[in-house]
């Protein structure tokens, strides 16, 4: 299976419009791995840093590609490339021949070399362990909540919160010169690129116009305190099932 996908380094990655994306799986076990528990999937766009986080009951291949479908339907650009890692979730006949299909290009890591994709790797951290934390959650109930807290996650982080991107590193002696370009929102990257429609960038504006960021963080921080005194099904709450 992995011979029919080729390997594409984190250099060779296109950054010069939307719809190259990268995927991975962030596990939500509490540090107890026993049983079924829930997973994240995270799909970033590597030129506008655009993030959707969705989650799932486990990391079925079933459940994997029912999420990066619903990602396809939400994400506002066309997908024309998806780089995965080396797990069984991804590495499927599936999903190699649904990426035919819809001409998607799908590429995968080199084993054990994560900074092949870098750019979903940091989203791990700024995106679903900040906003989903590192505990367990393998109920419904906490799938819903988790799931919920993702829809308006996705809206805080790809509307209001800019980041830089890194376009230049040299080194001079023992020091390694970076350069950032002007911190812009993912949103904001959408909108300056010729690759997306005039249509699509309209509709994005009219829905950034109807967004409140405080009542967005306001909902987040209700749903993640609901999600913490749900029990799971070991019989604790997720606050307390950690090892």
């Amino acid at each position: 299976m992995k011979h029919q996908i080729p390997i594409r380094t984190y250099a060779e990655w296109e950054e010069g419009k939307p719809g190259f994306i990268q995927v991975d799986l962030v596990g939500h076990d509490g540090g107890n791995p026993r049983g079924d528990f829930a997973f994240s999937l995270d799909c970033t766009d590597v030129h506008t840093g655009w993030t959707e986080p969705r989650g799932i009951q486990n990391k079925a291949q079933k459940w994997t590609f029912e999420a990066l479908c619903h990602v396809k339907k939400v994400i506002p650009f066309d997908i024309f490339a998806i780089g995965i890692d080396n797990g069984s979730e991804f590495l499927n006949a599936h999903l190699i021949r649904y990426c035919q299909k819809q001409n998607i290009q799908l590429s995968r890591t080199r084993p054990y070399r994560k900074n092949d994709n870098c750019y979903v790797e940091q989203k791990n951290n700024s995106v679903i362990r900040r906003y989903a934390g590192y505990l367990r959650y393998d109920t419904d109930e906490q799938l819903r909540l988790l799931n919920e807290i993702y829809d308006n996650v996705r809206l805080f982080v790809n509307f209001f919160q800019p980041s830089m991107k890194l376009i230049s590193k040299s080194r001079q002696g023992s020091k390694v010169i970076k350069r950032y370009d002007t911190p812009q929102t993912p949103y904001q990257r959408v909108l300056t690129s010729e690759y997306v429609s005039e249509p699509v960038k309209y509709r994005l504006r009219c829905q950034f116009e109807t967004l409140n960021p405080v009542e967005l963080h306001r909902r987040i921080r209700k749903l993640q305190a609901q999600l913490l005194n749900t029990p799971c099904a070991m019989g604790v709450f997720a606050k307390e099932a950690i090892g």
